[in-house]
């Protein structure tokens, strides 16, 4: 339960970091769509930076969090060896949650009428 919620509330943090993100490049969009960029390629280089910063996060945490588990296991007189697997496995599922929900917002602006974005000026 406590878990859910804490992911649940991480993905409301980085929706709102994808919102603000894409706010500040709606011009830069405008100007790629009118250059010709098609919807894929603007997502694609909306979602690198995500991409980026997650494979930053994953390698930072990865080491601290195998050494806590490992000293937290010293404790137990049956203890099991730590796995790479699981580590995969949670970087996978960072990508693929982060990717989910920052998807629809990228893919809102890259098909926004670069006209309207452009005419605030």
């Amino acid at each position: 339960m406590v878990d859910g919620l804490s992911i649940i509330i991480s993905c409301l943090g980085l929706l709102g970091l994808v919102i603000y993100t894409t706010n500040q490049r709606t011009k830069e969009i405008g100007v790629r769509k009118v250059l010709g960029a098609t919807v894929t390629q603007i997502v694609a280089l909306l979602s690198k930076e995500l991409i980026l910063l997650i494979a930053l996060a994953f390698v930072i945490v990865t080491p601290i969090a195998w050494w806590a588990m490992y000293k937290w296991m010293e404790g137990f007189a049956d203890r099991t060896s730590i796995s790479w697997w699981i580590f995969a496995i949670s970087g996978t599922g960072m990508l693929l949650a982060a990717l989910l929900t920052s998807g629809v917002q990228t893919i809102k602006t890259a098909l926004m009428d670069p006209a309207r974005s452009l005419r605030t000026e």
